[in-house]
C-alpha cells in the first residue's frame, strides 16, 4: 500500500511540470491581455471618472486563475488550475 501512495504522490509531482508549462504559457500570454486592459481602463477612468467593470471583472478572472495557478505550483493546493478544471471567476467573492 505505501508503495501505492508514494508512486501516486510521484505522478502528481510530475503532473505539476505539465501544469507548469501548459497553464503557464496560458496565463503568461494571458497577462499581456491584462497589462492592455489595465492601460484601457485607466485612460477611460482618468476622463470619464467611470469604470470599465467587464475589464475589471476580466482581470479578475485572470488574478484567480494565477493564484490558484501558484497555490498548486508551490504544493500548497492540489487543486489543479485551469485549463485542467473549470475556470474560476473570483476567490473574492
Amino acid at each position: 500500500m505505501k508503495n501505492n501512495s508514494k508512486f501516486s504522490q510521484r505522478k502528481e509531482t510530475l503532473m505539476r511540470l505539465v501544469v507548469l508549462i501548459i497553464t503557464g504559457i496560458i496565463l503568461g500570454v494571458w497577462r499581456y491581455l491584462i497589462i492592455v486592459f489595465f492601460i484601457i481602463n485607466f485612460l477611460y477612468t482618468l476622463f470619464t471618472t467611470k469604470i470599465l467593470k467587464d475589464l475589471a471583472l476580466m482581470s479578475e478572472v485572470w488574478n484567480t486563475q494565477w493564484y490558484s495557478f501558484q497555490r498548486y505550483m508551490i504544493f500548497a493546493s492540489n487543486v489543479r488550475p485551469f485549463p485542467f478544471t473549470p475556470i474560476m471567476k473570483s476567490i473574492s467573492k
